[in-house]
């Protein structure tokens, strides 16, 4: 009975030391979670003021009615970049964004090329039909976005000017409320006239009409550069809070599993110390009726 009841309290110790290790990084996830949304909810605003720039742009100049400067023919196949996790502790995160991919791409038509941002996703999608052809080491901290943008731009601007690609896809994880997140994919490039028309249709927030000043091919270029990178940057950003939402969520699950333990391993360590007890008391009494 004594080794059970302290294994018990072995088990009721370690679970305790379990629990303060799970507090600790759900209070780093959610740590994570607020620098990352912070960064998303910054971006959507700068994203946005560049739109307007752009917009301008095409109101103003003829170049509306012909081909971006960066507009890509249609020839070459599809850019893919997809951004998974490489930290542990959340859940099927690369599982369900591999499965996204290979449903997804599975309906655009031609060949692919597809970069992996993170190890583990990239083992995820050499088991499938889509092996990554690049990867990128997944940044841990808001400023490591920055430089990993930069490489995939400058990877982007060599596969373009080879011919090897017309269009590239962003996948990745988009936070979500309730749900945790949601894998989404939006388009990047070409920047054709769909596009262009798209961007001239966003009503402008004042009465007062923009106007570009001198060299406005110069200022269109400069404003598609910044499309690029914060379009770029959203997404990882948008994949590393839902990163941190999903390991959140397994340490709030986990708190509540450890939490549950300790109260059957203390409600069964109770009962048998007191039947431990009961029986300590019942050999003294029948000691004590024997001597008398």
């Amino acid at each position: 009975m004594s080794e059970s009841i302290a294994s018990l309290r072995h088990k009721i110790d370690s679970a305790t030391e379990l629990g303060a290790v799970v507090r600790t990084m759900k209070a780093m996830a959610a740590s994570g979670i607020g620098q990352y949304e912070n960064a998303v909810r910054s971006q959507d605003d700068y994203y946005r003021t560049v739109q307007l720039g752009l917009a301008a742009c095409f109101r103003q100049s003829e170049l509306a009615h012909h081909e971006s400067p960066f507009a890509q023919k249609e020839t070459g196949s599809t850019g893919v970049i997809v951004f998974g996790s490489d930290q542990g502790l959340v859940g099927q995160f690369n599982e369900i964004m591999a499965d996204f991919v290979v449903t997804t791409l599975a309906k655009l038509p031609g060949d692919k090329v597809v970069w992996a941002v993170g190890e583990r996703i990239q083992s995820q999608l050499a088991e499938t039909e889509l092996p990554a052809l690049e990867s990128f080491i997944l940044p841990n901290s808001i400023n490591a976005i920055t430089p990993l943008v930069g490489e995939i731009l400058i990877e982007m601007e060599a596969q373009q000017e080879k011919g090897a690609i017309s269009q590239v896809y962003l996948l990745h994880n988009r936070p979500e409320s309730g749900a945790v997140y949601r894998p989404v994919i939006q388009q990047l490039l070409p920047l054709d006239k769909l596009w262009q028309h798209n961007l001239m249709k966003l009503p402008w927030p004042t009465k007062n009409l923009p106007e570009v000043i001198n060299n406005s091919e110069h200022t269109l270029r400069a404003f598609i550069r910044e499309y690029l990178f914060v379009t770029i940057f959203r997404a990882c950003a948008e994949s590393l809070a839902s990163e941190n939402a999903s390991r959140l969520a397994s340490m709030q699950r986990a708190e509540k599993n450890i939490d549950e333990l300790k109260v059957d391993l203390t409600r069964t360590f109770h009962r048998l110390r007191q039947e431990d007890i009961d029986e300590e008391l019942f050999d003294v009494l029948s000691g004590f009726e024997a001597l008398g």
